[in-house]
């Protein structure tokens, strides 16, 4: 599976969850991850800020490794580098996590091959790629973003089944 594979299906049942773990927010209030876990809140979503260097994000306390909240999630935002991937997708196989989205909105962002091919070796479901923001309905600029890339062929499908 690549980016350019992942279907609509995938990512409507990862923002199905409620209630994930963002993997990597900067401590940078003004860091596209800190917006994107604002935009999240804002609609409705209980975001869990995940970096082993802070002990609080955005006014919120933040966990060390995705295994050690609780309850746990069954969902998961990474939001790190692709070598920082592979492991972050060990830890949450082990935390029971069943939804996994590798932030990109360009270039690799989160994704890693070697860590898209675990979480399907392990049945997670993932998205490899893609931001967000472009799959939120009433989200200006992004859903352009979005329109652009459906008339180039190039926005995520609905899996077809024979």
């Amino acid at each position: 599976m690549s980016a350019q594979t992942v279907t609509l299906d995938t990512i409507h049942h990862f923002l199905e969850q409620k209630r994930l773990a963002m993997i990597g927010i900067s401590r940078d209030p003004k860091d596209f991850s800190a917006m994107l876990f604002n935009e999240l809140l804002r609609r409705g979503y209980e975001v869990i800020p995940v970096n082993p260097n802070a002990a609080t994000v955005l006014d919120r306390t933040c966990f060390a490794r995705v295994q050690d909240i609780q309850p746990p999630v069954e969902a998961a935002l990474l939001m790190t580098s692709p070598d920082v991937t592979e492991s972050v997708v060990v830890d949450c196989a082990q935390a029971g996590i069943r939804h996994i989205w590798m932030y990109s909105a360009g270039g690799k962002g989160a994704v890693s091959l070697k860590a898209v091919a675990f979480c399907e070796e392990h049945g997670i479901h993932v998205v490899p790629g893609e931001c967000p923001f472009m799959f939120f309905p009433h989200n200006g600029f992004h859903r352009l973003h979005g329109f652009i890339r459906k008339i180039s062929g190039h926005y995520p499908k609905h899996e077809h089944h024979a």
